[in-house]
């Protein structure tokens, strides 16, 4: 009789997790490796507003779990508030959408080396993140080199490094245009556009936004995305 009650209430309560998941339902799990004590919560802005949805507090064990209901694919936020006597607290961003994201890391490199997978619009803001980044390290290399002072004695040698400086900024704002052009049915897009290439020829960006499939375009940065250029026209 008692094994009769156990497996109805087990039924029971597999029946209940099973309805409170949705084709809407984001879950956000993974582990932090080495970390010993924190709080890590999931974040995302709402109305200009960064909000907590969900937060864990962390003893021992750096496995995690989240779970929320998403309307559409939009960036989220993790993030640990250590508790280890360092004053630095670290952000993940990431592109959630509904299904199942996994997110491993660590405690000492919490948003410098982080796995994500379980998400197609983070796997292209990650494409695109790292050809951009490309760019940037071409940069900064080449201000490196101009800040010696060998060079700034040499107006010949720093109107070239500024000319090459001009050519890599030239081209990231080409891939970026080139990237929108053509992932016009990724949600991320909009996104980018907005926040990497906010400063290229709107003639360009309302071709890319022409170009975005309609779910991309009536989403929240698609709608952003076209507040953002009708503002600016």
């Amino acid at each position: 009789m008692m094994k009769r009650i156990l497996l109805v209430l087990l039924v029971g309560i597999t029946v209940l997790s099973c309805e409170k998941s949705t084709e809407n339902t984001m879950t956000v799990s993974g582990n932090i490796k080495g970390l010993k004590k924190g709080t890590l919560y999931l974040q995302q802005f709402k109305d200009s507003t960064l909000a907590v949805l969900d937060s864990l507090e962390i003893k021992g064990d750096g496995a995690f779990s989240f779970s929320t209901e998403v309307v559409e694919p939009e960036v989220f936020y993790l993030y640990l508030k250590k508790e280890d006597n360092n004053d630095i607290n670290d952000r993940i961003t990431f592109f959630g959408e509904s299904g199942n994201i996994v997110i491993n890391t660590a405690w000492n490199t919490f948003d410098t080396n982080v796995e994500i997978s379980g998400s197609k619009s983070h796997e292209k803001l990650l494409e695109f993140y790292d050809m951009a980044s490309k760019f940037n390290i071409k940069e900064l290399t080449l201000i490196q080199e101009a800040s010696s002072p060998e060079l700034q004695e040499d107006s010949v040698a720093m109107d070239s490094i500024q000319r090459l400086i001009n050519q890599n900024t030239v081209s990231r704002y080409r891939y970026a245009l080139n990237f929108g052009l053509n992932n016009g049915d990724s949600y991320a897009t909009p996104y980018i556009m907005m926040t990497e290439a906010s400063e290229a020829n709107k003639k360009y960006l309302d071709s890319i936004y022409k170009g975005l499939t309609p779910e991309v375009a009536a989403s929240k940065y698609g709608k952003e995305f076209k507040a953002f250029l009708d503002k600016n026209n």
